[in-house]
């Protein structure tokens, strides 16, 4: 401001007149200056105050209704929430359901139309005046499990630890009073991945609420319950309720945090999309002295066709694979850039002398599509092991894709692969027909519950106010991220619904999901709970 009005009041006039008239003129404006600074820094103070006293608000809360929070929580991760376990994922949400009648949520079971598949729970906070809304999501199924490999406790009987097993956690029970040491975990399926997202979410609302908040647009909730199985009725279910659903954004509360520890923002993920290999061998288990070196082991075959998909760096060899990728703009690698620089820690903590993708960081080589592979088998090990050649072997391929793949279009590029390997390519078990006129015989299904990748734009208003928001809740800078490396269903949601995703996660990174041995570190649910009530809070829905 004072450069744009100094020099008009500046003549050059030499009268003693104009001088003072002129001194006095700048000392005006000088305490004009002053005073609109001063206000300013007060109304700053203010926003401050006013963001810390809420802050402040939901700690109290929180810190108050500690035991209430992970009592509700602990009987939530008891329930069995595998997806194709039917009856204890209805358990789930009928559970979820009255969680959000206490809270008078209105809730309610989306169905699909098929009433055998699991419901989606739904529930809305509706805010006198509001004329914009968001919805915010969360899933309460989990991965499959084997209890054998679950070393630290059953897979549904929630055990505290004082820290990562690994690192020495020993089993603990919740005090009835006093503090809770914010470093104990709490070992259980979904205990991250995304029951956390459940807990995080319905107590930032009780927070928010005790203090008769005003959020400024009103609030829906959906909880879905076959996110880990690939999502397959999500789009039924949307289409089917689609008025409820309508919304500015929606504000995903699943996946952790950034490997540093610092609060994250996702603005995209992976698509994916699982398929089953199997090769073919004799009609029966033989006797490896007998009949190796004459009969072909399915083993192996599987071995060399699996190897011919990529090479010693990590890059996809199947033609056509990184067709289409569509390249991140400026924001997006500034924000790679700008992230924390956190491999070599990632390294050691891992025990990896070398990683893939040629020199490239974690956060670059998770914005290009790969081929993982998730589990082999064929015939046994360990103490089952017998000298035989086994009859078949299988492996579950996860094709993970980002932004200008096609998951329908990344199956074929397998399919045409495994054929220029030599294979024929069928999607059943093999007739005798076809084992006497084929060699090579590979059965490739992809699995139900492919879909693509989704990413939003990281400069519209509304993914600033989340940044936003997430940031008035941490001292350092947050991570914002344009892809995250795993995968959520976000383009059945945008696809449908023509709105936008962003992604707010708050779980601790060495959390062990989709593996045995689940974990949530406390404090990363206390940090959540008023993340996701400053997002709640948020002051534009505009995108």
């Amino acid at each position: 401001m004072r450069e744009a009005v100094e020099p008009a009041i500046q003549p050059q006039m030499d009268t003693d007149l104009h001088r003072s008239t002129n001194a006095e003129g700048g000392r005006l404006l000088s305490l004009l200056s002053v005073s609109i600074r001063v206000h300013l820094w007060l109304l700053l103070i203010v926003a401050c105050c006013t963001f810390s006293f809420a802050q402040s608000s939901v700690r109290d809360y929180r810190q108050a209704h500690e035991r209430q929070i992970l009592d509700e929580f602990t009987r939530l991760l008891a329930i069995p929430n595998i997806a194709s376990d039917k009856d204890n994922i209805r358990r789930n949400a009928q559970f979820i359901l009255e969680m959000m009648q206490r809270r008078g949520l209105s809730p309610q079971l989306l169905e699909a139309k098929s009433k055998d598949t699991p419901p989606a729970v739904y529930g809305e906070w509706k805010v006198a005046g509001a004329t914009h809304s968001i919805i915010l999501y969360a899933h309460y199924d989990g991965q499959p499990v084997d209890p054998k490999q679950w070393t630290a406790s059953p897979p549904f009987q929630p055990t505290w630890r004082t820290a990562a097993m690994e690192k020495g956690g020993q089993v603990v029970t919740l005090p009835t009073s006093g503090e809770i040491d914010p470093e104990w975990r709490i070992y259980a399926r979904g205990a991250s991945d995304d029951k956390a997202g459940v807990m995080g979410i319905l107590a930032a609302f009780d927070a928010l609420k005790a203090q008769n908040a005003k959020p400024p647009f009103n609030i829906k909730f959906l909880f879905e319950g076959e996110e880990e199985a690939g999502s397959p009725h999500l789009g039924e279910i949307i289409d089917l309720h689609k008025d409820l659903l309508q919304s500015d954004a929606w504000i995903i509360c699943d996946g952790p945090v950034h490997q540093s520890g610092r609060k994250q923002v996702v603005f995209g993920v992976r698509g994916d999309q699982n398929v089953d290999v199997t090769v073919y061998g004799a009609k029966r288990p033989l006797h490896s002295g007998h009949y190796g070196n004459w009969v072909p082991n399915p083993a192996m075959t599987l071995s060399r066709l699996l190897a011919s998909m990529k090479d010693d760096s990590g890059r996809v060899t199947i033609a056509g694979w990184y067709d289409g990728v569509e390249p991140l703009g400026d924001a997006e690698r500034r924000a790679i850039a700008e992230a924390p620089a956190y491999d070599d820690e990632l390294r050691a903590e891992l025990g990896l002398a070398r990683t893939e993708g040629n020199g490239k960081s974690l956060m670059e080589v998770i914005n290009q599509p790969s081929l993982n592979i998730n589990g082999i088998s064929s015939g046994d090990v360990g103490a089952l092991a017998r000298n035989v050649i086994p009859t078949t072997a299988t492996a579950v391929l996860d094709l993970r894709l980002v932004k200008g793949n096609d998951y329908r279009r990344q199956i074929q590029h397998l399919s045409d692969h495994i054929r220029k390997q030599g294979f024929y390519v069928i999607d059943h078990d093999p007739s005798e027909a076809e084992r006497k006129a084929n060699g090579l015989i590979a059965k490739v299904v992809a699995r139900a519950g492919g879909y693509n990748a989704e990413r939003t734009r990281m400069d519209i208003p509304i993914s600033m106010a989340v940044i936003d928001a997430v940031q008035s809740t941490s001292k350092d800078s947050i991570v914002k991220l344009p892809t995250s490396g795993g995968s959520l269903p976000l383009s059945i949601i945008t696809d449908r619904l023509k709105t936008v995703t962003i992604t707010v996660p708050i779980v601790n990174y060495d959390n062990n999901q989709h593996a045995e041995n689940e974990n949530l570190r406390l404090q990363n649910l206390w940090d959540g709970i008023e993340t996701l009530a400053a997002v709640m809070m948020m002051k534009s829905t505009e995108n």
